[in-house]
């Protein structure tokens, strides 16, 4: 479990992309349209970012 949910390219990039967002909606352009905005496509990220490594697990898993 640890790879899936260590210090990967994966992850990083999730977080990245995740955090980008959000600054930008916050700081850049303080709209509450915005914001929610931001928080929907930082949802889509995560939801990515799950499916991704759900995918891993169930590939790396030994049934």
């Amino acid at each position: 479990m640890h790879p899936i949910l260590g210090f990967n390219r994966r992850n990083l990039t999730a977080l990245a992309a995740a955090t980008t967002v959000l600054v930008s909606a916050y700081v850049l352009v303080p709209h509450p349209v915005v914001e929610y905005g931001a928080w929907l496509v930082v949802f889509t990220i995560w939801m990515l970012w799950f499916v991704l490594a759900a995918v891993e697990w169930l590939s790396r898993a030994d049934f």
